[in-house]
C-alpha cells in the first residue's frame, strides 16, 4: 500500500503548488502517447482532467484554482466543516481528484483504498487505516468519503451477515458519504440511510468542479435554471475555463444576458419552497435517453426506474437498439441478485407503470453493468450488449439473454 500512499502525497504536493501558481497545471488523466504534444495551458489553469466519454469523444477540462477553491469551500460550507477523506474513486477522474484537493486545501490527511477491484474488504481495510493515522487527542475534522452508486451497493448487499456487516459499520462511521457519478436509485438511497448511512447525493461534472448540487440544492455561488426544452443549465465560479485544444464554438458554455452557463446534457425540474425560497434541482436523465419505438416516445431513465430492484434486478441500464420494424426498441440490460422473474412479468410490471411501448423486448443479464469512468455507465459498450441480445431473440417474447 506504500506506493498508493505516495502517489497521494505527491499528487497532495502538485495539487498545492498548481493552486499557488509556483507549479505547472496537473494533467489529472491516464498518460496518453508518449509523443504526444499538448497545446499550450492558461496561465490561471490549475489542473486539466478528462472527461469520461460515457457518450462520445473525451476532452479534457480546465479548471482554475479560483474554481477548485470556490468548489472546496462551498462544500465544506454545506457538510458543516473541512474534512480527512477516505479515497475510493480514481484520481484521473473528477471524482476523486476532488477528494485529494479538498483534503490538500483543508491541510487535512487522505487515506487511499489499495489498488485494485473495489471490495467490501479492501473498503474496510483502508476505514481501519483511516482510523489508525487519526491525530491523537481527536480531530474537529470530519471524516467524509465520496463513492459512485456501484460502490454504494457493493458495500450494503451483504448487510445481516457477518462479514457483509463490517462494511455497513465502516460506512456508517463517515460523518457524510458523497455520492455521485451517475443516478442514485430511489430505493438504493433508502437502504443505505435504513442501514444509518449518511448520504449526500451529488450532481455535477468535470466542467463544475465535480458536484455542484448537493440533495438537490445548488452549493453558495452556483446558479440553476432549465431552458424551454427542459435542459438543465448551471453557472457560478465552479464553471470550468473550458476545453484544452477545442475552440470555443464547440463548446456547451453559452452566454445568457451577460452571464456565462453550461449547458447540460440533462433535463431538469426545478421546485421553488415558498416557506424558504430554495430552488430544488430534480434531474429526470439525459436528454439523449429518449427511445422511439414504433412511433411512440420511452424515457430509458423511467424504465431503469421501475426496474432497478425490482423482481430479482440489481442494477439495470435500458437503451434503444435499431430495428427495421420498430426504429428502436427497449433493451434492459441488468445485474441480478438471484432469480429474475420471466421476461413476461417484467413486460407487465412496466406496462402497469409506464404503458406498452416503454416494456422492454428482451432481458440481458450481466455480471456488471459496463463502466467508462468512476460509475458511468459505458453507453457504447450497452448499445452493443443490447443489439447483440435483440438480434438472438426470437421477438417481443423471447426468453431472458445471459
Amino acid at each position: 500500500m506504500a506506493e498508493a500512499h505516495d502517489d497521494v502525497i505527491e499528487l497532495v504536493r502538485l495539487l498545492r503548488d498548481a493552486l499557488d501558481g509556483s507549479g505547472p497545471a496537473v494533467l489529472a488523466e491516464p498518460a496518453g502517447p508518449e509523443d504526444e504534444v499538448l497545446p499550450e495551458v492558461p496561465d490561471d489553469v490549475a489542473v486539466v482532467v478528462g472527461t469520461s466519454g460515457s457518450t462520445g469523444r473525451p476532452r479534457r477540462v480546465m479548471l482554475t484554482a479560483d474554481a477548485l477553491r470556490a468548489s472546496a469551500e462551498a462544500t465544506a460550507e454545506r457538510l458543516g466543516g473541512h474534512g480527512r477523506w477516505l479515497l475510493a474513486l480514481p484520481t484521473t477522474h473528477v471524482a476523486g481528484l476532488q477528494v485529494v484537493l479538498r483534503a490538500a486545501l483543508a491541510g487535512s490527511d487522505v487515506t487511499a483504498i489499495a489498488p485494485g477491484p473495489f471490495r467490501p474488504e479492501t473498503f474496510v481495510e483502508a476505514v481501519q487505516r483511516m482510523d489508525a493515522a487519526a491525530p491523537l487527542g481527536g480531530s474537529k475534522l470530519l471524516r467524509l468519503t465520496s463513492l459512485v452508486p456501484t460502490q454504494l451497493h457493493r458495500l450494503l448487499e451483504g448487510a445481516g451477515t457477518p462479514g457483509g456487516e463490517a462494511a455497513v459499520e465502516a460506512l456508517r462511521s463517515f460523518d457524510a458519504v458523497l455520492v455521485g457519478g451517475a443516478a442514485l436509485h430511489p430505493d438504493l438511497r433508502a437502504r443505505a440511510e435504513a442501514a444509518g448511512v449518511r448520504v449526500v447525493m451529488t450532481y455535477g461534472m468535470s466542467e463544475t468542479c465535480g458536484g455542484c448540487v448537493y440533495d438537490g440544492v445548488p452549493l453558495r455561488g452556483v446558479r440553476v435554471r432549465t431552458d424551454p426544452t427542459g435542459r438543465v443549465l448551471l453557472s457560478g465560479r465552479v464553471l470550468a475555463r473550458g476545453y484544452l485544444g477545442v475552440d470555443d464554438a464547440d463548446s456547451p458554455f453559452i452566454d445568457i444576458h451577460g452571464g456565462r452557463w453550461l449547458r447540460t446534457e440533462d433535463l431538469g425540474e426545478l421546485e421553488l419552497s415558498e416557506d424558504t425560497m430554495q430552488i430544488t434541482l430534480t434531474v429526470l436523465g439525459r436528454a439523449d435517453d429518449v427511445v422511439v419505438t414504433g412511433g411512440e416516445k420511452v424515457s430509458a431513465s423511467a424504465v431503469e426506474a421501475v426496474l432497478s430492484g425490482w423482481g430479482g434486478l440489481d442494477e439495470v441500464a435500458v437503451v434503444g437498439t435499431p430495428d427495421d420494424q420498430w426504429g428502436q426498441v427497449v433493451v434492459a440490460v441488468a445485474t441480478t441478485s438471484g432469480d429474475v422473474l420471466s421476461l413476461d412479468d417484467l413486460r407487465a410490471h412496466v406496462r402497469d407503470a409506464l404503458g406498452a411501448a416503454a416494456a422492454p423486448r428482451v432481458l440481458r443479464v450481466v455480471d456488471a453493468l459496463p463502466l467508462r469512468g468512476p460509475g458511468k455507465p459505458d453507453r457504447a459498450e450497452l448499445a452493443r450488449l443490447a443489439a447483440e441480445a435483440w438480434a438472438a431473440a426470437a421477438g417481443p417474447d423471447a426468453p431472458v439473454s445471459n
